[in-house]
Order: C-alpha cells, then structure tokens, then sequence
C-alpha cells in the first residue's frame, strides 16, 4: 500500500466501532416507526475488511421502512477523495463521493450510478471533539441547479 494511501486510509480509523443512530423528521413528517412507536434508533458498525483496504459499515434499523445497510469506502490516493459504495436492503445500490477532513464527514451524489438519479442527496457530518458523537443530516435536490433541502438529521453516538 502506498504512504498516501494507507494515510488516507488511517484517517478513517476514528470511525471504528459500533455507533447507536438516530433519525430525526422535520416538521410533522412521521417517522419510520421504530420499538416503542418512536422514531427509529439503529445500529451501525464500521469495520476494516481486506487487509485494511475498505472501510466497511453495517447499519441495521428496527424499522420495517427504514432500510438495512452496507456500505464499502475506498480510498483514491491519485484524487485525495473517498468512494462510498452504498447498498441496501430494499435493493438499492448507489455511489457517493466522500470526503473527511478536520473532522467533517460528506456524502455526495449528483450523478447517475447503479440507479437513476431522480434526485441528489447530501450527507454531512461532524465529529465531535472527542470522536463520540456525529451531529449530521441528509439534504435533497431535485434539479442541479435547486437549493439543497434538509430532509432528515441522523446522529451517530458511540457505543462503549
């Protein structure tokens, strides 16, 4: 591997372990319903596979409309950017390029991939000061040219 990869890679070491998500709807957009009838709280747990090439993440939500999830980064030295392969259990396979830098996380996809691109989605996150929290929510477009709309906050709280 070489030292700007594995470099790249080492930076992404901050998101391993289990994390508890948790969703938050704008406004009186009802949530998936999560035990109990409120909002959903996840789990997700993000893991070094392959000889530490992939950052992989697994995400499980005891809600019946909120999907399950598998997502694979890899690093592109010859860029300095990330690579998010997204698939989940309705399905649905996507690409979002990822950047983490100072402790912010970004999702970004605004082109067509394994699927359509009816609209665009943005996730940004933010580590806290001590890596046990990402304060974080999803927007939405639906032309390239629109402003970003927020769709939904999700957190991320450490475990242990």
């Amino acid at each position: 591997m070489s030292g700007e990869r594995a470099e790249m890679l080492e930076r992404l070491d901050v998101f391993i372990g289990e994390w508890v998500l948790e969703a938050r709807f704008p406004g009186d957009r009802p949530p998936p319903t999560g035990p109990g009838g409120g909002g959903p709280t996840g789990r997700s747990r993000f893991e070094w596979a392959l000889d530490g090439q992939v950052l992989v993440q697994r995400t499980e939500i005891p809600a019946p409309a909120a999907p399950d999830g598998l997502m694979v980064v890899r690093a592109d030295p010859g860029t300095g950017t990330y690579t998010q392969h997204y698939f989940d259990s309705r399905g649905v396979a996507r690409l979002y390029a990822m950047t983490f830098d100072g402790g912010v996380w970004t999702l970004t996809r605004e082109s067509p991939d394994f699927t359509p691109l009816q609209f665009h989605q943005r996730f940004t996150g933010t580590f806290s000061e001590d890596a046990g929290t990402i304060t974080g929510g999803w927007e939405v477009r639906f032309d390239s040219t629109g402003a970003w709309e927020h769709d939904f906050a999700l957190d991320y709280r450490r475990v242990g």
